[in-house]
C-alpha cells in the first residue's frame, strides 16, 4: 500500500485513495442539494485527482536535463532530474454516456504532459442488459469507434461509476477479441467503487490496476465494516438491481439530464 492510499485486503492491484480532498468532491457531487451546474466542474476535480494518482504510480519517467531561464544569469541553470517520458503513447476507452467527460478530462491533461499525437481516445457505447425485474444481466454492445491497436500503450478506463465491473470487464474483452493488443498497462479510473467491482475484475482481469477515489460497501453487515476493506466475504455495496449504496445516484443520467 502506497502512501495516500487507504489500507484494505483487496490485492495490490487496487488503489484506493485516502483523501479528504477527494472524498469532499465525491460528497458534494452525489449529494441532491448540488446544483447541476456545479457537478461538471466537480467531476473535472475528481477526474484530474484520480488521472494524476494514476500517472503518478504507473507511468515511465526518465532522467532529463531541461535548461530553465536562469541560463540567462549562470551556466548553472539547467534542471536535472525524473520527468514523465512524453512518448508513451496512451488510448483512453471512451464509455458513451457516462464515461464522456472523465474521458475528455483525462484526453485534456494528458495533452498538456505527453506528446498530444501520442494520445487518442476509442468509444465504445454500450448499456445494461436487464431482466423483467430490472435486475441487471449483462453488458450490449451497441457501436464501436476504435482507432487501432493498443499495443505497448497505455490503456485508460474512466467509468465514472465501479458497480458490477461489467462494463470494464466488456471493454477488456472486446480489445481482446479483436486482437489489438496486448497494452503496455491497463488503468480502470472509476471515482466510486464497490467490493463486487474489485472482486469481479481481480479474479478475470490479474494485471489490471485500479485507481478510484471512493469505496461504497453500504450494505455489508456491521461485522464486515468493522474490519479492514477486503477481508469479510459478505461485504457488498450493491443493491439487487446493481446501484451502489451510499453511491452518487445516476451520474451519466444527471450529467446530460436525459433519464433512459
Amino acid at each position: 500500500m502506497r502512501t495516500g492510499e487507504l489500507e484494505h485486503r483487496y490485492g495490490p492491484k487496487v488503489h484506493i485513495l485516502d483523501s479528504p480532498v477527494l472524498a469532499t468532491w465525491l460528497a458534494r457531487i452525489g449529494s441532491p442539494e448540488t446544483p447541476i451546474p456545479e457537478l461538471r466542474p466537480l467531476l473535472r476535480h475528481i477526474y484530474e485527482a484520480l488521472l494524476l494518482a494514476a500517472i503518478a504510480g504507473e507511468f515511465p519517467t526518465r532522467e532529463a536535463e531541461v535548461p530553465t531561464r536562469m541560463m540567462q544569469v549562470t551556466e548553472h541553470g539547467v534542471f536535472r532530474g525524473r520527468i514523465l517520458d512524453r512518448s508513451q503513447e496512451v488510448v483512453i476507452a471512451c464509455l458513451v454516456r457516462a464515461g464522456v467527460l472523465p474521458s475528455e478530462i483525462c484526453y485534456e491533461v494528458l495533452c498538456r504532459l505527453l506528446d498530444p499525437s501520442k494520445i487518442r481516445i476509442d468509444y465504445l457505447s454500450m448499456s445494461r442488459s436487464l431482466d423483467a425485474e430490472g435486475r441487471v444481466t449483462g453488458t450490449k454492445d451497441s457501436g464501436l469507434k476504435i482507432g487501432g491497436p493498443i499495443k505497448d500503450a497505455v490503456l485508460l478506463i474512466p467509468d465514472p461509476m465501479g458497480a458490477t465491473g461489467g462494463t470494464v470487464a466488456r471493454t477488456l474483452e472486446i480489445y481482446r477479441e479483436l486482437d489489438l493488443g496486448p497494452a503496455r498497462k491497463t488503468l480502470a479510473l472509476p471515482m466510486i467503487s464497490t467490493p463486487e467491482f474489485f472482486r469481479r475484475l481481480i479474479a478475470g482481469f490479474p494485471d489490471l490496476e485500479i485507481y478510484t477515489g471512493r469505496l461504497d460497501r453500504g450494505l455489508s453487515p456491521p461485522e464486515a465494516l468493522s474490519q479492514p476493506p477486503g477481508t469479510h466475504p459478505e461485504e457488498r455495496g450493491l443493491t439487487d438491481n446493481q446501484y451502489i449504496v451510499p453511491g452518487a445516484g445516476g451520474v451519466g443520467e444527471v450529467l446530460t439530464n436525459a433519464w433512459v
